[in-house]
């Protein structure tokens, strides 16, 4: 990616969140909140920032295309074939729960895949401007500053991180009872990727648990960790792709910490 595709697509997140998100922030009439599914909100905030944004990105980019959380909800078909071409994987409101209550946090994400593969993701707190982005083989970087994840182990019983048990299958729940039992403390998902990832990376959580691995969920926040030397895998260790999900996936600050808590999590005692 150029470095003034870059700036850009940075701009127009900032953009769009004081156009139309935070406008909107605290001041939800009840009906521009409305459900997809039951516990699964969309607000008109969601999808005005979507259409501005997928707008925007196509004329940075002519011959891409967009796939959007909002628009796949109505067309799921628009998920096939993300591994061919440039396409632009949009979240215009990713913790949408939080934002329609009028709390945080909540964030907006962008992540670019080119045949398949993710080049590039930006991922903006629209409260305090924060803007992390990331670019594969360039690093990541959190409002102009380099970030890095401490590369030393630790033991499991230090570790602090976040599972999110929503999705999760009853045949699978022994993973949490396991990790509860070999680690410091785990902490319920606040229902923001956009901020857990970054947090992981920061190294203020050491891990974090998901089962659905939805792609706008999870594709701009891999980036962004595994470019700072962190590790995104499923929970037999395979690597994360977007293009190709699978079910649960593993966030660790770092590689050694990723291996110990797969071996915990393989551990059926």
């Amino acid at each position: 990616m150029t470095p003034s595709l870059v700036d850009a697509v940075g701009a127009l997140l900032r953009e769009v969140a004081a156009d139309v998100v935070m406008p909107r922030f605290a001041s939800l009439a009840p009906d521009d909140i409305e459900l997809k599914a039951p516990g699964d909100p969309v607000t008109v905030a969601d999808r005005e920032a979507e259409i501005r944004i997928a707008d925007a990105l196509l004329k940075l980019l002519p011959g891409s295309r967009v796939v959007g959380e909002e628009a796949c909800a109505k067309n799921p078909a628009l998920l096939e074939n993300i591994d061919q071409g440039q396409v632009w994987i949009v979240d215009p409101i990713d913790g949408t729960g939080n934002f329609a209550a009028g709390r945080a946090p909540f964030a907006m994400m962008v992540a670019m895949l080119v045949e398949g593969e993710v080049t590039g993701s930006w991922i903006l707190d629209p409260q305090s401007g924060r803007l992390a982005v990331a670019e594969l083989g360039g690093g990541s970087w959190i409002d102009g500053e380099r970030l890095r994840t401490n590369a030393a182990a630790l033991p499991s019983s230090e570790l602090e991180g976040i599972v999110s048990e929503a999705f999760l299958p009853p045949d699978r729940r022994g993973i949490v009872d396991r990790l509860r039992r070999n680690v410091e403390a785990v902490h319920p998902t606040v229902r923001c990727a956009g901020f857990e990832y970054p947090l992981v990376a920061l190294g203020g959580r050491h891990f974090a648990l998901y089962w659905r691995t939805l792609a706008w969920d999870h594709a701009p926040g891999a980036l962004l960790l595994r470019e700072a030397g962190g590790s995104v895998s499923h929970l037999d260790g395979s690597p994360y792709h977007p293009a190709h999900p699978r079910p649960g996936l593993l966030l660790s600050h770092n590689p050694l910490i990723s291996r110990d808590l797969l071996a915990i999590i393989a551990d059926g005692n």
